[in-house]
């Protein structure tokens, strides 16, 4: 691929997405062909069963395939030829029943969807590993307090354990969407040169095809690209769920803030120039990943106005584009895992930064307080002014609330964090309950 293969993806799916699986899992699809037609006697059983022992990878020139394909505008179409040329050097009769009433589409797709079946697979056992983490990290962190940030100002406390279960929440849908889209796009594309079928393109051949590849049987969707598009924007989804909770992280690694940071390790996260730096280098590989996928996603919606029954270059902008966008959002999930389960949590500077108002993050609880006695709008523009004064004035915000209200009781309850986090514990302990079924 490039100088960053090894940076932005995940080798396992470098290695799902290569040219040689592309190729074997197309290979795989013309053996189950053939095996179908076997079944039900459209071609000689011999046939089918020299065509399945050819349909190996290692017997076919990939640089010659990859060469040619720009003669026959795809991969399938030097394939078949390259396949059907090892076949008849071992038996000609045979040879004539390769890829049998099969356009190159049906291939191509079908093993798309392999390929795609295979991801999610390594998807779910990914998402499920960083769901578990993330739930440990919840836990951990129930009753950790901390300042919630609207707007990228303070706002008032929260603990740190209700914004990682927003995050577990999120990894959570986009698990049950990568589960519920199994459905649908995990299906054969199978109708011969315009989706209507043939001799030996039969309904039968279909539901033995699909059952060979452990894929559900299917109306032709050459041109209706919807099912792929659903499952591309779930990737998008993904994407950009695991993009915020690295910029989450990243921005509370920043010097000033410091409240958490990426597990440290021998070189990582350092400057060329600069000793005493600590990067935030696996979210910043994130980030760039997520701010790459939208436009994949984009295209592959574009794509889907698609001509008659195939498409002139739609159909073709699909196949670098999806692989790019798995490739990159497998490679955010798989460094995801690595950020979320060594994330170092400083809770006492959480508790520090709450100070640096000098009281102001509590304001909103002690104006429901005053409005109780001189109605919500006073109490709102009253304590604003006592807001403006603490500020000019570098008073801590209690003090001149105290001077200004004496009538209000309890004032240093008001200004107490753990006080002013609203519902977040018994929020989190209802989410962290529903993981225990």
């Amino acid at each position: 691929m490039s100088i960053y293969s090894d940076t932005f993806y995940a080798n396992d799916i470098n290695l799902l997405l290569s040219e040689r699986s592309a190729i074997a899992e197309m290979l795989k699809v013309e053996a189950a062909l053939a095996n179908a037609q076997a079944a039900l006697g459209i071609i000689p059983a011999d046939a089918a069963k020299i065509i399945s022992i050819s349909c190996n990878v290692d017997f076919i020139d990939i640089n010659k395939i990859k060469s040619d394909i720009k003669l026959g505008g795809n991969a399938a179409i030097p394939l078949v030829k390259e396949l059907t040329k090892v076949i008849k050097t071992s038996n000609f009769e045979a040879s004539k029943y390769v890829h049998f009433g099969a356009t190159s589409q049906d291939i191509i797709d079908t093993a798309s969807i392999l390929t795609i079946k295979k991801t999610i697979s390594w998807m779910e056992d990914k998402l499920n590993t960083l769901e578990t983490a993330l739930i440990t990290l919840t836990k951990e962190h129930k009753n950790t307090i901390m300042v919630g940030r609207t707007l990228l100002q303070q706002a008032r406390p929260i603990t740190f354990g209700l914004k990682t279960a927003g995050w577990l929440e999120s990894i959570t849908r986009s698990r049950l969407r990568l589960q519920t889209v199994k459905n649908d796009v995990l299906q054969i594309q199978l109708g011969g040169a315009v989706g209507s079928g043939n001799n030996h393109i039969t309904e039968d051949v279909q539901s033995k095809f699909a059952n060979n590849l452990g894929l559900r049987n299917a109306f032709p969707w050459q041109s209706q690209r919807d099912d792929l598009n659903e499952f591309s924007c779930i990737l998008g989804i993904l994407s950009g769920t695991l993009g915020k909770i690295a910029k989450d992280i990243s921005l509370m690694m920043q010097t000033e803030v410091a409240e958490v940071f990426e597990g440290a390790q021998e070189d990582k996260g350092g400057s060329s120039t600069m000793p005493h730096k600590r990067n935030p280098v696996t979210c910043a590989l994130i980030l760039s990943n997520s701010t790459r996928t939208p436009g994949l996603v984009s295209t592959m919606l574009s794509a889907m106005i698609q001509e008659h029954e195939r498409s002139a270059g739609y159909w073709h902008a699909e196949w670098e584009t999806l692989t790019q966008l798995i490739g990159l959002t497998a490679g955010s999930l798989e460094k995801s895992i690595d950020l979320i389960q060594n994330l170092e949590v400083d809770s006492k500077r959480m508790l520090k930064n709450i100070e640096i108002t000098n009281g102001l993050i509590y304001a909103e609880k002690v104006s429901f307080i005053l409005s109780k006695t001189i109605g919500k709008m006073q109490a709102h523009e009253a304590i604003k002014k006592s807001c403006q004064l603490s500020i000019s004035s570098g008073k801590h915000l209690k003090e001149i609330i105290s001077e200004a209200h004496p009538e209000i009781e309890n004032i240093e309850e008001l200004f107490k964090p753990e006080n002013v986090i609203g519902n977040s514990i018994e929020w989190v302990e209802k989410i962290l309950k529903s993981y225990k079924n």
